[in-house]
């Protein structure tokens, strides 16, 4: 019944397996293979580190208590890279300030050990969709980045003034030049940036913090 779920919802993907038991690794290597999904396993947080990083959807499923460098250490050097690569917490030990620690942290899951493996590939599931939507935000940003290089100053000092609501007569004054001419800068601007309107050019800057 796992490959029913499972496989029509995330598509490929990449999952990662850090855990200092042998057996464990083992174990989820083939239940996650089951699936049709790629796993990768490493027994400790160091050797995970020396990975070979991939552009597919990934997830993270981390023992906590790891021997060295624990689970909680390595969540905390991931940092910002848990946009892209969601942390499934795994633990016989946890409890609920280690767990809220984690999710603080920005971890995706946190089960228990043993966990039932409907409950883990469901987690397991649901991760790479978030992978796969991280991986699309940071694409369109980057995007949206190199559409705002494209334009001349002149134009960037437009955009900034359009997104506040400010109208072409507004700008001509503010700008010091003529409104005929900050209508032309306007009509490039929105060109470049593949805006139709000005509610779809305020929405692009706020996801470049362009706006606060």
């Amino acid at each position: 019944m796992a490959t029913r779920l499972i496989r029509p919802m995330i598509g490929p993907g990449v999952v990662y397996v850090v855990d200092d038991d042998e057996s464990v690794l083992k174990a989820l290597g083939r239940l996650i293979r089951s699936v049709g999904l790629e796993v990768e396993t490493f027994s400790s947080a160091a050797m995970f580190m020396k990975r070979t990083t991939t552009d597919l959807p990934a997830c993270l499923v981390l023992d906590v208590r790891l021997a060295g460098k624990t689970g909680l250490d390595l969540q905390s050097d991931l940092g910002e890279a848990q946009r892209v690569l969601p942390i499934i917490f795994l633990t016989g030990y946890g409890d609920i300030p280690m767990s809220v620690r984690a999710m603080k942290r920005g971890a995706f899951d946190f089960l228990q050990k043993p966990c039932d493996d409907r409950q883990l590939l469901d987690a397991i599931g649901r991760a790479l969709v978030r992978s796969r939507e991280g991986h699309a935000e940071i694409a369109q940003h980057r995007e949206l980045e190199r559409r705002v290089g494209t334009l001349t100053p002149r134009e960037r000092e437009v955009l900034a003034l359009v997104v506040t609501g400010k109208l072409n007569k507004q700008i001509a004054v503010e700008l010091g030049a003529a409104e005929k001419t900050i209508k032309v800068h306007r009509g490039r601007m929105m060109k470049k940036m593949r805006a139709e309107s000005v509610a779809e050019l305020v929405t692009m800057a706020q996801k470049i913090s362009l706006l606060a």
